[in-house]
C-alpha cells in the first residue's frame, strides 16, 4: 500500500490495459487549450478587493478546480508502475518567484480540502506565496535538494533510490510531502510574467497526472447569430494523463470548471456534494 494513494480495484479493465500499452506518463499525455472568458472573473476579483479581500485570478481558477475535483474524483487518480491509484489528499504544486531574484523560483505544494470555499483557497494561496517568496529555503523541496547536493556523488544515487522506492510503493510519506512531483495538479501562472500559456509536461517521476498553465489574456472571436464579436479570455493550457479517466469524463469535468468560472460566487459556500472514487 502506498503512503499517498489507495490502489484501485473496481476499475474499467481498459484503464489497466492502457497502463501497459502506454507505460510512461509522457506517452499518455493529451493536450488542450481552454479559453476562459475573463470578464466575470475580473469583475468578481475587483468587487472582492473593494470589500477588502485580496482576491486573485489564480484563486478563482484554483478554487473552481478544487470544487470540480470534489465532484469528479477520477481527476485525482495517478498511475505508478502500471497500477492505478486514488490519491489520499488534494495537493497542488506551484512555482513561486523568489523575492529579489532574477527570474529564479522555488517549487513546493499547497494542500486543500475538497469542501474549501473560494475564501479559504485564496488564503491558502496567499500564505503559500508569502512563505515561499520570503523564506524559500525553508520549504521541504529546498531542504531535500540541499541534502542531495550536500555530498559529492549523492545526487545520482539518491535520485535512483527515490525513483526505485516510489515505483514500488516504498517511498516514505515524509519525502512525498516534500516532493512537488507528487501532486494532484501542477499549475503555473505564466500570465504573471507576461508569457503565453504552454502545455507543461507532466513528469514521469512522481504522480502528477494533470498540469495547467495560465497564459496572457487574448481576444477570441465568437459568433452570435450573423455577427462576430471578440471576447476577452484567459487561455489555459491543459495536459492530462489519459490513463486516469475517459475523454468524456474529462470533457464533463472541464465543462463544469467553465461553469464555476462564469459564476465564482457559487464557490463562496462549501461544496454540498463530495463524491468518493468508486474504484477504491
Amino acid at each position: 500500500m502506498r503512503a499517498d494513494g489507495y490502489k484501485l480495484k473496481n476499475v474499467d479493465p481498459m484503464y489497466k490495459i492502457a497502463s501497459y500499452v502506454m507505460d510512461k506518463r509522457y506517452d499518455a499525455m493529451n493536450m488542450i487549450t481552454i479559453d476562459v472568458p475573463l470578464d466575470n472573473i475580473s469583475n468578481y476579483v475587483k468587487e472582492k478587493r473593494k470589500q477588502g479581500i485580496n482576491m486573485s485570478h489564480m484563486a478563482v481558477i484554483l478554487s473552481a478546480y478544487v470544487r470540480v475535483m470534489a465532484e469528479f474524483p477520477e481527476l485525482n487518480r495517478f498511475i505508478v508502475n502500471k497500477k492505478p491509484y486514488a490519491r489520499k489528499e488534494l495537493s497542488v504544486s506551484m512555482v513561486v518567484l523568489k523575492a529579489g531574484s532574477n527570474g529564479h523560483g522555488t517549487m513546493s505544494k499547497m494542500y486543500f480540502d475538497k469542501k474549501n470555499t473560494i475564501f479559504e483557497v485564496n488564503d491558502i494561496i496567499n500564505h503559500y506565496v508569502e512563505d515561499n517568496r520570503n523564506e524559500p529555503d525553508n520549504n521541504g523541496t529546498e531542504k531535500l535538494m540541499k541534502v542531495l547536493l550536500s555530498v559529492p556523488g549523492l545526487l545520482p544515487l539518491g535520485v535512483k533510490l527515490i525513483k526505485f522506492m516510489d515505483k514500488h510503493g516504498l517511498l516514505p510519506k515524509s519525502i512525498i510531502d516534500m516532493s512537488p512531483f507528487h501532486a494532484s495538479l501542477l499549475i503555473s501562472n505564466l500570465a504573471s510574467i507576461r508569457t503565453n500559456h504552454i502545455y507543461h509536461h507532466v513528469y514521469e517521476f512522481g504522480t502528477t497526472s494533470i498540469g495547467i498553465t495560465m497564459g496572457n489574456t487574448r481576444e477570441v472571436p465568437k459568433r452570435k447569430g450573423s455577427e462576430v464579436y471578440f471576447e476577452k479570455c484567459m487561455p489555459l493550457g491543459v495536459v492530462m494523463d489519459e490513463r486516469i479517466a475517459s475523454g468524456s469524463y474529462f470533457a464533463m469535468a472541464f465543462r463544469k470548471l467553465r461553469m464555476y468560472l462564469r459564476n465564482p460566487e457559487l464557490l463562496e459556500v462549501p461544496a454540498q456534494k463530495v463524491i468518493e472514487d468508486y474504484g477504491i
